[in-house]
């Protein structure tokens, strides 16, 4: 279908009508946590664990009740990026100074 047909049938059906401009602005956004978890077809249980976050903190991520503060949000930027990296690193022994 080409964008001009998608937007026509969006528009007929009731039920899968596009948002309007105050129904946008109103909406909380996605949550990216809860997007990388998924992807990663992970509980949330199961990507606490593993990554070392709090279960409470992940499910007020995701629940849109909290954000993410500056540090959290680029280690779960690394987290989307390698996944397995960041597992490794978490696993690793610290090396003596």
């Amino acid at each position: 279908m080409t964008d001009v047909e998608v937007a026509a049938a969006a528009m007929a059906d009731p039920d899968a009508s596009p948002m309007t401009e105050a129904q946008f602005a109103r909406a909380r956004p996605t949550p990216r946590t809860k997007i990388i978890r998924r992807a990663l077809r992970l509980t949330q249980e199961e990507f606490s664990a593993r990554f070392h976050i709090p279960v409470g903190t992940l499910r007020d991520w995701e629940q849109g009740k909290t954000e993410p503060d500056q540090a959290a949000r680029a280690y779960l930027r690394a987290i989307a990026g390698d996944a397995e990296a960041v597992q490794r690193a978490l696993e690793a022994t610290p090396r003596p100074v």
